[in-house]
């Protein structure tokens, strides 16, 4: 089996497991398929993927983008999970600047926002979406 048929588990570090869980299990609504032998959380993903929350010390979060959802209509994802209380980044910088928080790049849309310890997550649409 190549590893292009694998399905995958992104795994983020997190301080307090249940803000955690308000936020992807009630905000994002991920379905959360438990703990797993570690203590970590488990949410399933579409095609059989995890996201997986793992305790750990603050300062373990990346500077960068950790997850992106795909999504078909990026505005209309955003003003849903708006409307559930996660809040979405604006930037304004040479090159890449947000409009109502999305940055169009022609062939893609993305918008971004901060779970609970400040990873960094990510809505986007392709024109194929």
């Amino acid at each position: 089996m190549s590893l292009a048929d694998s399905t995958v588990a992104v795994m983020l570090p997190i301080t307090d497991t249940g803000r955690a869980q308000e936020f992807y299990g009630e905000r994002l609504e991920l379905p959360y398929d438990g703990k797993d032998n570690e203590g970590s959380m488990m949410y399933g993903l579409r095609g059989g993927s995890e996201l997986v929350l793992r305790q750990l010390p603050a300062g373990q979060q990346s500077a960068n983008t950790a997850v992106s959802f795909k999504v078909d209509d990026i505005a209309a994802e955003i003003a849903r999970l708006e409307a559930r209380g996660v809040t979405f980044e604006n930037y304004d910088q040479p090159g890449f600047t947000t409009v109502d928080h999305i940055l169009d790049a022609g062939d893609m849309k993305a918008a971004w926002f901060l779970d609970p310890d400040g990873n960094i997550l990510c809505l986007h649409e392709t024109k194929d979406s």
